[in-house]
């Protein structure tokens, strides 16, 4: 049996008119394995702004203070999550919303006084995932980590979504995104990013910001022998045309 396939929906892509629900409901139903971590980016923004909450990034990282975290905490495994889980029932999926917190699926620390509570993860019990993905379900995982015995930590979803897909030793590692894949200084996509290829465009300034952390979880993942995928998830059917074998966005490992 194929390994599972991770996919993590960006918070820049959520709410858009897309397929990527339907699209997993449909890959599901077809034999794939299926599991979402999900980010939520904007809206946190959104609620950290109307509450008046400072919140920073850090190398495309987000800074999180002991304030902060309670809205992380609320918008990301309250509205996201539940809403995520919400629509794929509708479409008729069995999805289950977790994450790292419960059972300690995902053990983390935190390790730069920069960021606050933002969390290293250093354990992800990929057992008690696969479990539920061989029972039928679809987890949709939030990105937050328990730091024993009891502090939840923010993390950020990229990392999440190729330490998810490492602990698996999954299949696939699929990044929907609002761009079209990785560019070069020109704007032009590569169709495929080696290591050599990675470390010289982050050299020159050409890679920053959020692509960043995406790059290094999929290296991540490849390490595993996952194959990774950074697309844009806007496009009508993204999900399962990658899946398929459509030539979409970048590639990152595989041949």
């Amino acid at each position: 049996m194929s390994g599972p396939t991770v996919i993590k929906i960006g918070g820049s892509t959520l709410g858009a008119e897309d397929t990527t629900l339907e699209d997993v409901v449909k890959l599901q139903r077809g034999g794939e394995r299926p599991l979402i971590v999900h980010g939520g980016g904007p809206m946190v923004n959104e609620w950290l702004d109307r509450l008046d909450i400072a919140s920073e990034f850090v190398d495309g990282l987000r800074t999180t203070s002991a304030e902060a975290l309670d809205v992380v905490l609320a918008v990301l495994r309250g509205v996201v999550n539940t809403g995520l889980v919400a629509r794929l029932g509708a479409l008729g999926g069995r999805a289950i919303g977790l994450c790292g917190v419960d059972a300690g699926i995902v053990r983390a620390e935190r390790y730069d006084e920069r960021l606050g509570y933002v969390g290293r993860i250093t354990r992800v019990d990929g057992a008690q995932l696969l479990a539920l993905i061989e029972a039928g379900t679809i987890p949709v995982i939030a990105p937050i980590g328990i730091e024993p015995p009891d502090q939840p930590l923010n993390i950020n979803a990229d990392t999440m979504a190729g330490e998810v897909a490492h602990a698996l030793r999954a299949q696939r590692l699929v990044f929907l995104t609002d761009v079209d894949g990785v560019l070069d200084s020109q704007d032009r996509l590569l169709p495929t990013v080696d290591a050599r290829q990675a470390a010289a465009l982050r050299a020159d300034g050409t890679l920053s910001g959020g692509m960043l952390p995406k790059l290094d979880a999929s290296f991540r993942a490849v390490e595993t022998g996952t194959v990774a995928y950074i697309v844009n998830g806007r496009n009508p059917s993204a999900l399962r045309r990658v899946i398929t074998g459509e030539p979409l966005g970048t590639r990152i490992g595989g041949s």
